[in-house]
C-alpha cells in the first residue's frame, strides 16, 4: 500500500536488488522505516548475466558465436526479469506497492541507479551492503559509488541485522549528525519528509578547542558528545555517531554528503562512506545541493 508523504505526495523509492540476502534484508528494513511507499524493484543485468552452468547447456546448443551471443542475451534478460519479480513479491509482501524494473548495464552500476532515481524522480534510493565478505569490505564496488553520485538520499542497508537492531528500525527515533552547516540541515528535512512521526535525534560530534557547537531546530533535541578518537578523524567522528545511535537504540543514522568543517569531516563524504563501514544499522546519506555549473 502507498500513501502520501507531509506534502500530498506518495513517497517513490528505488530499491536495487540482485537476489541476495543482503537484498531481502535491504527490502525488509526499508519496509519497516517507511511503512508505505511506490517502489521499483531494479535488477541491473550484465551480459554474460547467465550462471556458467546455464552458459555451458546454451554452448551446446547454439551453432555459432553469434547464436550463442542471441541465446546468452535472451535468458540473461529472462533471468533478470525473474529476478526483479521475485523483489517486487517481497517489496508487496512488506506492505508497498511495487513495480519490477530491469536494465543492462555494462559496468557502473552506481551511476545507472543515480541515472535511474533521477529518470524516475524518485525520493530515495535504497541498497543493501553484503556484509564483511563482500561489498562491506570494499563498499566502492556499488554502494559507496551510489552514495556518492546519487542525486537524492541513499539508504544503505548492512546485513545482517540483530534482532535489537531490527527492534530499533521498528520503533526507534533517527539520529541525525550535525555541525550546523548547510548539508546537516538538509539531512534534518530529508530525515523528517521521508520518516514522518519519528523523533529526531540531532547528534554533534564535539572536539577540543571548538567554539559554540550547533543549535537544533524548535523542539528537536540536540546531543553533544566527546569525540571518541583522534580529532579530525573522519573514522572517530563515524564511530562515535554509531556508538551514540546503538546508546540511544536509533532507527538509522543520517548524515548530510557535505558539511563546513573540513577539519573534523563531519559530514564531508569520508564519514558517511566510514559510517557505512562501523555503523550495525542503516545509514541514510543525504546529497549536497547541486551547483549552478551542474
Amino acid at each position: 500500500m502507498s500513501s502520501p508523504d507531509p506534502a500530498g505526495r506518495t513517497l517513490r523509492v528505488l530499491v536495487g536488488y540482485d537476489g541476495s540476502p543482503s537484498a531481502v534484508n535491504a527490502i525488509e528494513a526499508a519496509a519497516t522505516l517507511v511503512p508505505s511507499a511506490q517502489a521499483s524493484i531494479l535488477n541491473l543485468w550484465e551480459p554474460p548475466f547467465t550462471s556458467p552452468e546455464l552458459r555451458q547447456r546454451l554452448a551446446g546448443r547454439a551453432s555459432g558465436l553469434q547464436a550463442l551471443g542471441a541465446l546468452l542475451e535472451k535468458e540473461g534478460r529472462a533471468e533478470a526479469e525473474r529476478m526483479a519479480g521475485n523483489g517486487v513479491k517481497l517489496a508487496r509482501a512488506a506492505g508497498w506497492d511495487a513495480e519490477p524494473l530491469v536494465k543492462r548495464t555494462f559496468g557502473g552500476d552506481g551511476y545507472q541507479f543515480a541515472r535511474t532515481a533521477e529518470e524516475l524522480g524518485a525520493d530515495l534510493v535504497v541498497v543493501g551492503s553484503r556484509g564483511l565478505g563482500g561489498v562491506r569490505a570494499s563498499l566502492g564496488s556499488v554502494s559507496e559509488l551510489v552514495v556518492h553520485v546519487s542525486p537524492v538520499p541513499v539508504l544503505v542497508v548492512p546485513h545482517p541485522l540483530t534482532t535489537e537492531e531490527w527492534a530499533a528500525a521498528a520503533t526507534g527515533p533517527i539520529l541525525v549528525g550535525t555541525d550546523g552547516s548547510a548539508g546537516a540541515d538538509r539531512a534534518v528535512a530529508a530525515a523528517a519528509a521521508l520518516f514522518p512521526g519519528r523523533r529526531q535525534v540531532l547528534v554533534a560530534v564535539a572536539e577540543p578547542g571548538e567554539g559554540p557547537g550547533p543549535t537544533a531546530p524548535d523542539g528537536a533535541e540536540l546531543l553533544t558528545v566527546p569525540c571518541a578518537g583522534r580529532p579530525g578523524s573522519a573514522r572517530a567522528t563515524a564511530a562515535t555517531l554509531a556508538e551514540t545511535a546503538a546508546g540511544r537504540a536509533a532507527a538509522l543514522i543520517a548524515v548530510g554528503s557535505r558539511g563546513h568543517s573540513v577539519s573534523r569531516e563531519l559530514l564531508v563524504g569520508s564519514v558517511p562512506v566510514a559510517l557505512l563501514h562501523c555503523a550495525h544499522r542503516p545509514v541514510l546519506v543525504v546529497p549536497a545541493e547541486p551547483s549552478p555549473a551542474g
